[in-house]
């Protein structure tokens, strides 16, 4: 299949679009697939190609302060983490909205990504009861514990630390999977990671899956790996999204 691949800036979000050559100007089912931190769309393109090959429209931005929007990182422990997934969930209803105005993509929607993508995608599943499916890949559903974690190590290093840290994010909490998982309401959702991953944590993931993972629509794939993503991971991640979409 020869797959059309299109760079263009969405408002100030500049994307990869991944489709068939064919059918890209057919309303098709969409996939937005985050990448992680210090990262770019392109590194996300690989998965990209697996989805689009199976018939999705698949839209890969590049997150605010990465890739071409990179700024240079804060001093400040975490602020650029944060306002990088804050602004996804900003932008994520302005590019469903876009494509569907346009007629190019129907009302199958999946989202994904890979860490901090992936955490971007466990927050969007809180908010957004149209997303059909989601793929969490080495991310995790406990925004406030990673927001914990983050500070905890930080303020070991002497790191400096607003005094209202917790207040400035305040959001966090109201996008945390893991305080109302009720908010999945049976929609396929399925959890990568690797064993030995010590950047984002493999424990959480296996936390959530301990007090939930009993649900059929729950999917918990551990392997042992660290904080890497092999082509043969891709192809199951394709598949998930190819039975829950399609």
């Amino acid at each position: 299949m020869k797959l059309s691949i299109e760079e263009y800036t969405l408002g100030t979000i500049p994307i990869l679009e991944v489709v068939s050559e064919q059918n890209k100007h057919e309303s098709l089912p969409l996939i937005i697939y985050y990448h992680g931190w210090q990262s770019s769309k392109e590194l996300t393109l690989t998965q990209g190609r697996y989805l689009a090959r199976e018939g999705f429209r698949v839209i890969l931005p590049d997150a605010f302060n990465h890739g071409k929007r990179k700024n240079p990182m804060t001093d400040i422990p975490s602020l650029t983490f944060w306002q990088s997934i804050h602004t996804n969930l900003f932008e994520f209803g302005y590019i469903v909205d876009f494509l569907q105005k346009k007629g190019l993509a129907d009302d199958r929607i999946g989202v994904g990504g890979l860490s901090m993508g992936g955490m971007t995608t466990t927050a969007l599943l809180t908010q957004h009861p149209e997303i059909d499916a989601a793929a969490c890949v080495m991310g995790t559903p406990k925004l406030v514990a990673y927001r914990e974690r983050i500070f905890k190590h930080a303020s070991q290093m002497d790191r400096f630390f607003p005094h209202d840290y917790n207040l400035l994010l305040k959001w966090i909490p109201e996008y945390d999977l893991s305080l109302q998982p009720e908010k999945i309401d049976g929609r396929p959702l399925l959890f990568w990671h690797g064993r030995e991953d010590v950047v984002v944590p493999y424990q959480h993931v296996v936390e959530f899956i301990a007090e939930h993972g009993d649900k059929e629509n729950i999917q918990f794939i551990e392997e042992d790996e660290a904080h890497l993503v092999r082509p043969e991971t891709m192809e199951k991640i394709t598949q998930f999204f190819v039975e829950a979409m399609l």
